[in-house]
């Protein structure tokens, strides 16, 4: 809940969009907590964070705990934030009982998840994994034209790490379902098996623009009716790959900016998902052969444009197991689950050992200043990623810090 006030929306949610003032001031307030609980901070060239608890054997692969504190401009309190203050109580839990693991326990912020203001999603994590060159994102511009580089430069965020994979023993990742599996089935926790792969792009319709009076209908070359058809078109084809299945139009622009012409340009995102790469590409080809058919038959040209591309990520059994077996020790109930959202989980599940843990939140809802998740619901989250990285950190008997 101190968190949630910074950024707090008129609703009560967050609005700490990446690279923002209010993003600093989160991650000083995390980077406060972390080091008063005995961590060590660094950052990476993108602005990724990492506090570290020594372990016994400092040498060896650390186990990570990771997810982000950036939001939505209208996001809730927990996405995100639950999983990096979920890591840091493990930390505080395991300092107040004196409590030494083997490996050392480090907990990332990751930079950009959320890809709203700078627009690609989980950009600190893709970069680490070599998924997205540094030089690139760096060179991302916001909406305003500020550059992703030079908002790290500003704040102060650009460090010495190299942005690139280290070895973890196992690495997880804490956080709401944002979705209403768990809720409508009255289940404690999700024990997450892998994430479906998305894919943005941008589609891009050029007319010609015409007075909307004088203009007959059928002589048009008008961009909107194009995306009409196209959405329409899309969103019957997605009900074929149900149930996993998922098309998302939004970011509509049009121009000129005028009530009353027809537009010479318009274009829109589109967001497509499915846990199965094959019907992921399936799905893929079938909506560009909608927006070339679409276009044709309107008289427009048409552009569509893959902005990014996660692909369906599978997580480790040994991961996903100790998982299981924490909430099985703590008698919560639990199913194993495949995650509908992209997380930053992916692109670590590519170089170290990894799995999710989730928990239910009211209705399901996210991405909304209504986000909720109760105490209780978040305690036992964090009572299975501790027993999740203890199994995996280990503890020598009777060590202490």
């Amino acid at each position: 809940m101190a968190m949630a006030e910074v950024g707090r929306t008129e609703h009560g949610g967050s609005n700490r969009q990446a690279l923002s003032d209010d993003d600093a001031a989160g991650r000083a307030l995390f980077t406060g907590w972390a080091v008063a609980a005995g961590c060590t901070v660094e950052t990476d060239e993108i602005g990724n964070l990492f506090v570290r608890r020594s372990g016994s054997d400092d040498a060896a692969d650390p186990v990570l705990i990771g997810s982000h504190l950036d939001t939505q401009p209208t996001g809730g309190r927990f996405d995100g934030v639950y999983g990096v203050l979920g890591g840091l109580e493990v930390i505080e839990r395991l300092n107040d009982l004196g409590v030494a693991t083997e490996r050392p326990i480090e907990v990332a912020v990751w930079t950009n998840e959320e890809g709203s203001r700078f627009q690609y999603s989980m950009m600190g994590s893709a970069v680490w994994a070599g998924r997205l060159g540094l030089a690139q994102a760096l060179d991302m511009v916001d909406s305003e034209g500020v550059s992703v580089g030079a908002e790290l430069d500003r704040l102060g965020w650009a460090g010495q790490r190299e942005a690139r994979p280290r070895s973890y023993a196992a690495t997880f990742e804490l956080h709401i379902e944002q979705g209403p599996i768990l809720e409508q089935r009255a289940l404690d926790i999700g024990v997450v098996t892998g994430v479906q792969g998305l894919r943005w792009f941008t589609i891009d319709i050029t007319g010609f623009p015409a007075h909307a009076g004088p203009t007959p209908m059928d002589v048009r070359r008008d961009p909107a009716r194009a995306v009409a058809a196209i959405i329409e078109e899309v969103y019957a084809a997605v009900e074929g790959f149900a149930p996993w299945g998922r098309a998302t139009f939004a970011q509509l622009s049009s121009s000129p900016i005028s009530p009353n012409t027809v537009p010479e340009h318009l274009s829109c995102t589109l967001d497509i998902r499915h846990p199965d790469l094959g019907l992921l590409d399936e799905l893929e080809g079938k909506a560009r052969s909608i927006v070339a058919d679409v276009a044709e038959w309107c008289g427009v040209e048409a552009r569509i444009t893959k902005q990014n591309d996660s692909p369906p990520v599978a997580f480790d059994r040994r991961c996903i197991e100790a998982v299981a077996d924490a909430a099985g020790a703590v008698g919560l109930s639990n199913v194993e689950m495949v995650s509908g959202a992209g997380h930053d989980a992916c692109y670590v599940a590519v170089h170290s050992p990894t799995s999710m843990i989730f928990v239910p939140c009211e209705h399901g809802l996210s991405h909304n200043e209504a986000e909720r998740i109760t105490p209780d619901q978040a305690e036992r989250g964090a009572s299975v990623l501790l027993g999740a990285v203890l199994a995996m950190a280990g503890t020598k008997t009777g060590a202490t810090r």
